[in-house]
């Protein structure tokens, strides 16, 4: 299978996005981690990104589906 520009722009859109995930648990885990127990606030913060990580992949949808309609 050959991998053409469309296909590499989506994977490498979608690893981008699936990086801030990533780095948004890491964040997450070094400011609120230490102990056992994840505060209050960093549960919040946990949930602030999960939400903020589904728009995001809405947002990537969105603009794959585009950039696909221009090509």
């Amino acid at each position: 299978m050959e991998i053409d520009a469309e296909l590499r722009r989506q994977i490498t859109v979608s690893l981008a996005a699936a990086a801030v995930f990533i780095v948004g648990l890491v964040a997450i885990g070094v400011t609120f981690g230490g102990s056992t127990v994840l505060p209050e606030a960093g549960a919040i913060a946990l949930v602030g990104l999960l939400a903020g990580f589904v728009l995001l992949m809405a947002g990537v949808g969105t603009y794959l589906m585009r950039a696909d309609d221009e090509s």
